[in-house]
């Protein structure tokens, strides 16, 4: 099975950067920026815009990017399962528990996911924050506006560290440590509250909710029945509650980043690119144990291991 999608150029830049980690071999096809390999789909991207998907999850992992357009699947292919992108009329005025994570694309630190609670009455209060997507504002933004919403807004994080990750990860992929950890971080907050006050949950998109759910019931983790669930990608623009769940990911995110370079005496950069191989094998002529910092897993991990025996 395949799926091609279009992407703008913003949309393909952020998807080359995503997949970097995954990319795989030294050649590439004719006008290609990537080739990788991502839970059995093979992913290559063009300079043209065009994304091309390869495998029987095709699908599911093509459809968190919202192309502008999807082609239909090959000859005897299932048909393009609809998502549940749609959300109610007047939604962003509703109180509603929103969740989003970081880390996911970075070799070291750790994988982060908070959940909020922003009921209509504080709706006012967050928006005078003047928040949007972490991505795009300063550390020190972060770390002024952050404190603000754990004092306020009811909230959780799961913070998988580093060394907690490599072990989760030998049992469960990447895109089922952001399920379960989605799914526990909202159970957390829902516990805190008066669950008939939350008119739905929105989720940031990074899977198809059939996945997302598919997930839970193999790790053996019971879903949310109610309030409902809806899931859609950039969800920060939808509600303030995914917004202010992006800010306190970031916080506690950058506060481990600290500490965990603080531990290793290097300052550990965010990414996966060139630099982030070079600091590892400095990591590994130290001898310092990359478990302890970094998600094994990524390339990043090959790559610094032949920076090391070089030197």
């Amino acid at each position: 099975m395949q799926t091609v999608i279009k992407l703008s150029p913003d949309q393909l830049a952020k998807l080359v950067t995503h997949y970097q980690p995954w990319q795989s071999g030294s050649s590439l096809p004719p006008g290609a920026l990537l080739r990788a390999q991502y839970q059995g789909v093979t992913i290559t991207a063009y300079k043209s815009g065009k994304v091309l998907f390869q495998g029987s999850g095709s699908q599911q992992v093509a459809q968190p990017w919202h192309p502008v357009g999807v082609d239909q699947p090959a000859a005897g292919t299932h048909k393009k399962s609809t998502t549940s992108n749609s959300l109610p009329a007047g939604f962003a005025s509703w109180s509603v528990l929103g969740s989003d994570e970081v880390g996911a694309g970075a070799y070291f630190g750790p994988l982060t996911t908070a959940a909020v609670f922003v009921a209509h009455q504080d709706l006012d209060w967050v928006r005078q924050l003047d928040i949007m997507d972490s991505k795009v504002l300063s550390d020190q933004q972060i770390q002024k506006i952050g404190p603000q919403i754990i004092a306020r807004l009811p909230h959780h994080v799961v913070n998988l560290m580093p060394a907690k990750y490599n072990q989760l990860q030998k049992q469960y992929n990447v895109v089922a440590l952001k399920a379960l950890s989605h799914n526990f971080a909202l159970k957390q907050v829902l516990a805190k509250v008066n669950p008939a006050e939350v008119q739905g949950i929105l989720i940031d998109q990074f899977a198809a909710p059939t996945t997302f759910n598919r997930y839970l019931k193999q790790a053996g983790q019971a879903g949310i029945s109610q309030p409902k669930e809806y899931f859609t990608t950039k969800g920060e623009r939808h509600h303030l509650s995914v917004a202010a769940a992006s800010i306190l990911a970031r916080l506690v995110e950058l506060d481990s980043m600290k500490k965990l370079s603080e531990a290793a005496g290097i300052t550990l950069p965010i990414g996966a690119g060139k630099h982030v191989d070079e600091v590892a094998a400095q990591l590994i002529r130290r001898q310092v144990p990359l478990k302890d910092f970094a998600k094994l897993h990524f390339a990043n991990t090959q790559k610094a291991e032949k920076l090391a025996q070089r030197q």
